[in-house]
C-alpha cells in the first residue's frame, strides 16, 4: 500500500462492505408483506427484483467508471455534480452525504446490529434504560457504542482502517456463503421448500405493478454502496485501473451473493415468519441451527455488520473533507492528522449518526435514504452525456461499457422507481425533499457571505 493510499483489496472491500449490510439482512421482511400493503409476496418475483437491482447497479457502475476516471477527485457526487451541473447541486449532494447519507446508513447499521444481537445477549433489546437524561432502548445503546468504537478505529489512519475493513469484509462474505450453502446440507432432502421459488400465476402482474417499483427502493438501498470507491478516488492506488475494476467487480460479486442468499432465506423460512421483521438472519439461523447455535449466529451477524458501518465511516468523511476544502465556513472538517485522516469529519459524522439513532426509526431511515441517494446517483449517470460532449477521447481513459444503453437503462429504471414510490408513499418523498432543499439554501447563503468559490480551481479547468 502506498503511503496514505488504499490498496485495490482495501478498495474492493470498502465497496463490497458498503453494499452487503443492513439492506440484504432486513429488506426481505418488508418484501414478503401482503401485496395490498406494498409487498411482493411471491418467491420468483423477489428473486427477480434482486437480480434487477443488481443489473441496475451494474449499469450505474459501468457509467461511474468513466465519470470517476475523467473527473479524478475524491468526493463522489459532490464533486461530479458541481462540475457537471452547478456547484449548488453538488453542494446539495454533499449536504445530504453530510447530514443523512452516510450518517443515516451508519445509524441504520447500528440499529440493525442492536437488533441482531438480541438472541446472543439473551435480552429484550427494546427494553429502555435511563442514560444521560434519555430513556434509551438497549438496541440504541448498542448502536451508539459501536458507532463511537469504529469511528475511533478509523481515526488511526488509512493503513489501520483499510486492514480492519479487509478483515471484516472477508468475515462477512464467509458468513454469507455459509447461509447460501447451509440449507443444502442441514435441511432434510425430503423436506419441501418453505416457499416456492418458481414463477406463479401472479408473478408477471406483480413485476409490472407499483408495489414492485416500491419494493425496489429497499433493494436499491441494499445495493447502495456500489459506487463507494468514488468517494475515496483520490486515496486509492492506481485509480485509473482500480476504480473500474472495483466498481464492476464488486457489483457483480454482490449481485450473485444477494440472489443466492435470498433464495436460501426463502427456502428455510415462510413469508409469515419473516413478514415485517428486521432481523431475517436471526430468524433463519434459529430455524436452521436451533436456539443454542442460533444465538451464536446472531452474534456473528452482529459482528459481520461491523464491516458495513466501518466502510461508511471510511467513505463518508471524504465528502465532508472536500466540502471543507471548498468552503471556508467548513474548513475545520477538512483538517487531517499525520496519518492523512480527516479527524473532524469523522467525529462530526459520528455525532450526526448518534443523533439519528436517538430520534429516527429503522424503516424511516432506509426508505428516505434509498430515495435520496438514488436521486443523486440518477443525476450523476445522466451526467455521462455531458461528459461525452465536454471531454475528448484522450481525457476519458475509461469508457462506459454498453454506452448509451447502460446509462439509459439505469436512468429509466431509477426514474420509474422514484415515481412509483412517490405514488405509493408520498410522505417519504417529502422527507427527502426537506433534507435536500436546506442544502441549496445553505450554499447560496455561504456564497453571499463571500466564501471561497466552491471547487474554484477544479471548475476553472
Amino acid at each position: 500500500m502506498e503511503n496514505n493510499k488504499y490498496s485495490k483489496v482495501a478498495a474492493m472491500s470498502t465497496v463490497i462492505a458498503n453494499m452487503i449490510g443492513v439492506g440484504v439482512f432486513s429488506s426481505l421482511g418488508f418484501q414478503v408483506i401482503p401485496f395490498e400493503n406494498g409487498g411482493i409476496p411471491d418467491g420468483f418475483t423477489i428473486l427477480f427484483i434482486w437480480l434487477v437491482g443488481g443489473l441496475i447497479a451494474l449499469c450505474g457502475a459501468f457509467t461511474y467508471s468513466e465519470v470517476a476516471t475523467t473527473l479524478k477527485r475524491s468526493g463522489g457526487e459532490y464533486v461530479y455534480l458541481s462540475k457537471l451541473y452547478h456547484p449548488s447541486i453538488g453542494f446539495a449532494s454533499g449536504w445530504i452525504s453530510l447530514v443523512v447519507g452516510f450518517a443515516g446508513a451508519i445509524a441504520s447499521a447500528g440499529l440493525a446490529i442492536g437488533k441482531y444481537s438480541a438472541p446472543a445477549l439473551g435480552v429484550d433489546v427494546s427494553k429502555e434504560i435511563g442514560l444521560l437524561g434519555f430513556e434509551l432502548s438497549i438496541q440504541k445503546i448498542i448502536a451508539i457504542s459501536i458507532i463511537l468504537f469504529l469511528s475511533l478505529v478509523h481515526l488511526n489512519g488509512t493503513k489501520v482502517g483499510g486492514l480492519v475493513q479487509s478483515v471484516l469484509t472477508a468475515f462477512k462474505i464467509a458468513l454469507i456463503l455459509v447461509f447460501c450453502l447451509a440449507p443444502f446440507f442441514i435441511l432434510p432432502a425430503d423436506l419441501p421448500l418453505a416457499n416456492s421459488l418458481s414463477p406463479s400465476d401472479t408473478s408477471l402482474s406483480i413485476i409490472f405493478s407499483f408495489s414492485f417499483a416500491s419494493a425496489l427502493v429497499w433493494v436499491m438501498y441494499a445495493y447502495s454502496g456500489w459506487n463507494a470507491v468514488v468517494y475515496i478516488a483520490g486515496n486509492v492506488e492506481n485509480p485509473i485501473k482500480t476504480i473500474p475494476f472495483v466498481l464492476i467487480g464488486g457489483t457483480l460479486i454482490v449481485t450473485i451473493l444477494y440472489v443466492f442468499l435470498n433464495a436460501s432465506f426463502m427456502s428455510v423460512s415462510t413469508f409469515e415468519e419473516m413478514a415485517g421483521k428486521e432481523d431475517i438472519g436471526n430468524i433463519v439461523a434459529l430455524k436452521l441451527f436451533g436456539d443454542s447455535y442460533g444465538a451464536v449466529f446472531s452474534a456473528i451477524f452482529s459482528f459481520a455488520l461491523f464491516s458495513t458501518m466501518s466502510a461508511m465511516i471510511i467513505a463518508g468523511p471524504r465528502v465532508s473533507e472536500q466540502i471543507g476544502n471548498d468552503f471556508s465556513f467548513f474548513k475545520k472538517i477538512a483538517i487531517k492528522n499525520q496519518s492523512g485522516t480527516p479527524i473532524y469529519a469523522i467525529l462530526l459524522q459520528a455525532l450526526i449518526s448518534i443523533v439519528l439513532v436517538l430520534f429516527s426509526t429503522f424503516q424511516e431511515l432506509i426508505q428516505t435514504l434509498g430515495i435520496t441517494l438514488s436521486f443523486f446517483s440518477l443525476l450523476t449517470v445522466i451526467g455521462i452525456f455531458i461528459i461525452r460532449k465536454r471531454y475528448s477521447e484522450e481525457e476519458r481513459p475509461v469508457k462506459t461499457w454498453g454506452y448509451p444503453f447502460t446509462p439509459i437503462i439505469f436512468i429509466l429504471a431509477t426514474g420509474w422507481m422514484i415515481f412509483s414510490f412517490a405514488l405509493m408513499d408520498p410522505m417519504k418523498i417529502w422527507y427527502a425533499v426537506f433534507a435536500i432543499v436546506p442544502g441549496i439554501f445553505v450554499y447560496f447563503i455561504l456564497q453571499k457571505k463571500k466564501n471561497k468559490h466552491p471547487n474554484e480551481e477544479f471548475l476553472s479547468k
